[in-house]
């Protein structure tokens, strides 16, 4: 069984979507299969696209959610079609126990996602962490300090809206 984990970006451009399932694609080929493993949080941007790509790569998913009341809190009503599809299709739902979303909250569900992995894929431009904590950068940082492979996902042509 391979347990691949998934930190990324949010704020993907229209145009770098297809680039990034692409990616996917192509990275979960060796995986593929029912001993594929799958652990997101399933944000927006890169946490569901990569959940998304490990459902038709045949693998399972775990989704770990940062607070009891992420959906309603943090999901836009434009976004929960896709939120509950893809919670109804996970394996296992992690929900974190923080009541609401906040910094705590998203740093003990990405410590959850590094716990459970044997990879991580980091949909990620190569920036240095922004200094709030939590983010992509972070995460992959923290991932190589615990000795967890990664592998950077930034596909020629890839932007951010911001």
């Amino acid at each position: 069984m391979t347990t691949l984990a998934v930190t990324g970006h949010m704020d993907l451009t229209e145009g770098t979507v297809p680039l990034v399932r692409d990616a996917f694609r192509s990275l979960l080929a060796q995986y593929a299969g029912p001993d594929l493993v799958g652990i997101s949080c399933i944000a927006r941007g890169a946490d569901s696209l990569f959940a998304e790509a490990i459902l038709d790569a045949g693998g399972r998913l775990v989704v770990v959610l940062p607070s009891q009341d992420y959906r309603e809190v943090k999901v836009k009503p434009d976004r929960l079609p896709l939120f509950d599809r893809l919670v109804e299709a996970a394996d296992r739902i992690v929900v974190m126990p923080h009541e609401t979303p906040n910094r705590a909250a998203y740093e003990a569900a990405n410590r959850e996602v590094l716990a459970r992995a044997d990879r991580l894929v980091a949909v990620w431009n190569g920036q240095p962490p922004a200094g709030k904590g939590g983010g992509t950068a972070d995460v992959v940082i923290e991932a190589r300090a615990l000795g967890i492979p990664v592998d950077v996902v930034w596909p020629q042509g890839a932007q951010r809206t911001v």
